[in-house]
Formats: C-alpha cells, sequence, structure tokens
C-alpha cells in the first residue's frame, strides 16, 4: 500500500512482474528475433517489430510533472532504464509529462544512433536534450525504415507543457506496419468518429494499444480520455483483432478506483464481440510475443 496525499492505492497481487524477472524476461526476448511487447507501465511499451526495438511515451521516474511534482506514480517502471535494449526508434505521442518524461530521456544512452518521431513542433524539445536524428510528422505522414512503415495518425486529445503553450505543439497515434504485424499505439485519445475513419483507411491492425484509464469525472475528461468501453468502440472501429489496455494502473491522475478499468475494459470487450484471449490487460514489466504463442494466433 501506497499512501499519495490523502488517497491510498491498494496493489493487487500479480499486478506488477517482479523486477529481477521482468528484466530476464525480456532479456530473453532481446536476445531473440521474434516480435514481442513489453509493457513497461502508463504508456509506455517496448515494441520489438521487422527487427527494430521501439519504445513508446517513456515516462520512467516518479513525477508525471516538472521538477520533482505532480501526480506520483505508485508502481516503479517494469523494467529501468538500464536494462532496456538499444533503442533503435523512440516514438512520443504528445508533449504531457505522463508521456514525455524529461528526466528519463536525460538517462536514455544512444542518442546519437536512435531515430526520434514526434508530432509536429515538438523536435526542438529533443533536439536541444542532445538527440541528433528527430523526425517531426504531420497526421497521416510516414517515416519509411527497412521493412517498417510507421505513420502519425490523429486522434482526439490536446497538448501543453507549460501555462502558455496549449496546443503549440501537435499530439498523435501512430501506426508501426511490418510484413508480419500491423500495430496502433493510441497515445492518449478520447473516443470520436475519426476511429472509424482510421479503420476503413489504415485498417485492419493485428494489435491496437488504446488507453482505458483516466476517465472520470467524464464531465472533465470526456474530451481527452476514453473509457474502457469506448476504447473497446475505437478498436472495433479500427478493426483490430488484439487490444492491449494501457494507460492505467501506473499513476492517479484522476479519481475513477486505479484498478477498475481492466475490469470494465474485459466486459465490454467480450460483450463487443472479442474472445478473452484477444483482450490484453498485461503486468507492468510483462513481455509477451505479438505473434505465434497466443490462441488469436492459432
Amino acid at each position: 500500500m501506497m499512501k499519495l496525499g490523502t488517497k491510498k492505492v491498494d496493489i493487487p497481487d500479480g499486478h506488477v512482474v517482479p523486477r529481477g524477472e521482468a528484466v530476464r524476461m525480456l532479456a530473453d526476448y532481446a536476445e531473440g528475433d521474434r516480435d514481442f511487447l513489453t509493457w513497461v507501465g502508463h504508456a509506455c511499451f517496448l515494441i520489438r517489430m521487422g527487427g527494430y526495438t521501439i519504445l513508446t511515451d517513456p515516462y520512467l521516474t516518479t513525477y508525471a510533472g516538472p521538477k520533482g511534482v505532480g501526480p506520483r506514480r505508485f508502481v516503479k517502471a517494469g523494467v529501468p532504464v538500464s536494462a532496456l535494449p538499444p533503442i533503435d526508434l523512440l516514438v512520443i505521442s504528445h508533449n504531457h509529462y505522463d508521456h514525455l518524461d524529461e528526466r528519463a530521456l536525460a538517462q536514455l544512452p544512444g542518442k546519437e544512433r536512435m531515430t526520434v518521431l514526434v508530432p509536429l513542433r515538438l523536435g526542438d524539445f529533443f533536439r536541444e536534450r542532445g538527440f541528433a536524428n528527430v523526425v517531426e510528422l504531420d497526421w497521416h505522414e510516414g517515416h519509411e525504415l527497412d521493412g517498417l512503415a510507421v505513420t502519425a495518425l490523429p486522434v482526439v486529445h490536446w497538448s501543453r507543457r507549460s501555462g502558455w503553450d496549449t496546443n503549440r505543439t501537435l499530439w498523435a497515434g501512430f501506426a508501426f506496419k511490418t510484413g508480419d504485424h500491423h500495430l496502433f499505439f493510441g497515445g492518449d485519445s478520447a473516443y470520436g468518429p475519426i476511429f472509424e475513419e482510421l479503420g476503413e483507411k489504415y485498417g485492419p491492425f493485428d494489435t491496437a494499444l488504446l488507453g482505458i484509464g483516466a476517465y472520470a469525472p467524464r464531465e472533465m475528461m470526456h474530451a481527452s480520455h476514453a473509457t474502457p468501453e469506448e476504447a473497446v468502440r475505437m478498436g472495433r472501429e479500427l478493426k483490430a483483432a488484439r487490444l492491449v489496455g494501457m494507460h492505467w494502473g501506473t499513476v492517479l491522475l484522476t479519481i475513477e478506483p486505479p484498478f477498475e478499468p481492466p475490469a470494465r475494459f474485459m466486459l465490454a470487450g467480450t460483450n463487443g464481440g472479442y474472445e478473452r484471449d484477444d483482450l490484453w490487460i498485461m503486468r507492468i514489466g510483462e513481455t509477451r510475443p505479438l505473434a505465434g504463442d497466443w490462441p488469436s494466433n492459432r
């Protein structure tokens, strides 16, 4: 149990993979050639696709805010920065502190070799911090690597880093496509008709990583974060075969019970026609293969 201000969080058994086990699990996959997915926590994933190692939205340190203030995470990152394999592609959905963690960026090695993909007008933030290869993308623009295509896609959100820069930089979701797998990373998003449009233009997807937390109170959060039920609707409209719930179970940002989202997500998903094996609620620090070993791929 951890006390955050006046709030207490009871962390269920099994929510977090013990750190040593998580590091060993990741190392085993990283040394092989299989595509895999590691949930580091919140919206931070380590993804191996097409031989590339991709890191999304690395919120890895304690506070989702500047200079040691802001919401404090109640579980550590699933794996430490020191245990991450070399990153080929760093992908940032937007500049909110729980997705763009400046202190974590300072700890990342390989700034001279990795490629950084960011929405429009966010590139200078990374160049000023020593990243050599930064690519800004507008919605529907893509970046091609040998065997991997990445496309920035519109989602329903906003951006702000300080009190005077609201929506001066863009926000985005991303599609990652190889010959074997097509994955959607939603960043942060509310539900909107854009998801049906994306499904028609870019779908189907094999896997969609979708936010299922930080949705209450609805009168405040409806324009920026989806409910678990809306996340399932987003997945169906994206024509995604598998849904992975993210953006929950890491830090208290809103007032819903912190472990309510997965139960609602599983119920909505099964009611919406998904098999339970195609609705992933991962443990923080867990690594799973993207293909070959799960019922959805048999």
